[in-house]
């Protein structure tokens, strides 16, 4: 299941929106404000954003900024003004669509679809994390002069958490994602493999650290160069 973020402040948007998505086989997470929207995507794997312009706090431009600069996913921006100017500033963020209000739900359906046939032909297997680069394709991870072979597990690992930095990973959810809901073995491998992917980048931990949160699981904090 592909998991939507819908940002507005508006109750009514986003209880349409849960209706019709939740129909169409996504899960939906929703935020009133671009800092809950920061705060649920750190917390839960988010596939596209749907962010409202105007919304308190933080408004839709600076959750756009905010998610092109952690984020590889796709962005729906939703305004009620029909206004060049605000199209351009949406783009200019990096906003992959945009939809004015009044909308068809239907045709947020299509769009949202679209944009995920669209990313699926042009994602790119390279994960880059300051000077360190994963390749999934070639299963290898490099700084531009030393290239690391990982075991596939360690590395199918590292790869799971630093396409979303920041964002906290339970145990539960990387066996599943990385050793396959049928594993029947213990949970704690994921911290034998923390510690030995620790171990072989303790000098690289300018480029990211591999965090611990107590009791709950691992997030990849991304470091500035």
């Amino acid at each position: 299941m592909r998991n939507l973020l819908v940002a507005d402040d508006d109750a009514n948007i986003r209880e349409l929106l849960r209706y019709v998505m939740t129909r169409e086989g996504f899960g939906i997470y929703e935020a009133q404000d671009g800092l809950k929207a920061i705060e649920l995507m750190k917390q839960t794997p988010i596939d596209l954003a749907i962010v409202d312009v105007m919304m308190p706090r933080m408004d839709g431009l600076e959750l756009c900024d905010y998610i092109r600069q952690n984020y590889d996913i796709p962005i729906i921006m939703l305004t009620a003004r029909d206004q060049l100017q605000d199209k351009e500033k949406g783009y200019l963020q990096g906003t992959d669509d945009y939809l004015t209000k009044p909308f068809e739900p239907e045709e947020l359906v299509f769009r949202v679809k679209a944009l995920f046939r669209r990313y699926n032909r042009t994602s790119s297997d390279l994960i880059r994390i300051n000077r360190m680069t994963i390749d999934r394709r070639n299963i290898e991870i490099s700084d531009g002069q030393t290239v690391f072979i990982l075991p596939m597990k360690e590395f199918e690992l590292l790869a799971q958490l630093a396409q979303y930095p920041g964002r906290l990973f339970s145990r539960d959810e990387l066996i599943e994602l990385v050793w396959g809901a049928d594993y029947e073995g213990d949970d704690r491998t994921v911290d034998v493999h923390i510690k030995r992917l620790r171990e072989r980048f303790a000098d690289y931990t300018d480029d990211f650290t591999i965090r611990t949160v107590r009791g709950i699981g691992y997030k990849i904090e991304v470091g500035r160069q």
